[in-house]
């Protein structure tokens, strides 16, 4: 098969999306135990973001803000659920939080990196017909989501209790990943 220069560019993308979720991870990783710290650089990479890709005229993107917040706010309840029925655990919190303050702000910043890179994608790759979006959506929410999660976990930022992981992250928890991404 002969790669394309639009192939290349989704590799170029795959390759970006991968090395910021890595970042990320790391970030909150090694700084988990100063979550106010976390919370306020991703309060202020989320203000950037929206300056950048919202509500700037020439770019004004509304599809990209709501996906934030939906998913920032959907993301803070299933986590709130998910440590009050114990199916995972935070690391390192003061004050008996069960939860970090960056969360918000961490669910938002991966909708983008998700978003982005499907958007990407189906523009590089031609993709216009409903099932073959929907195919690269739901590999992208399964694939890069987890991959974050894999790398703070390794770094002592939670663990979960659910059976059947993969490096970490239980089977359960990449299908709910994948319904509040899409």
């Amino acid at each position: 098969m002969q790669f394309t220069s639009q192939h290349k560019k989704a590799i170029k993308a795959i390759a970006a999306s991968t090395v910021k979720i890595t970042v990320a991870g790391i970030f909150i990783g090694y700084f988990h135990q100063y979550d106010l710290i976390i919370a306020i650089v991703l309060a202020l990479y989320t203000m950037s973001t929206f300056y950048r890709k919202v509500f700037k005229p020439e770019t004004t993107n509304w599809l990209l803000f709501w996906g934030m917040i939906l998913t920032g706010a959907l993301g803070v309840i299933a986590e709130n659920l998910g440590v009050t029925y114990q199916y995972w655990e935070y690391h390192d919190l003061s004050d008996n939080r069960t939860l970090p303050y960056w969360l918000f702000f961490a669910w938002m910043l991966a909708f983008r990196i998700v978003y982005d890179l499907e958007s990407k994608l189906m523009t590089l790759l031609h993709i216009k017909k409903a099932i073959p979006k929907a195919i690269v959506a739901i590999l992208v929410t399964a694939i890069f989501p987890a991959f974050g999660e894999v790398v703070t976990i390794y770094l002592g930022v939670w663990t979960y209790s659910w059976p059947y992981q993969i490096f970490g992250v239980p089977l359960y928890a990449i299908i709910c990943l994948v319904m509040l991404h899409m």
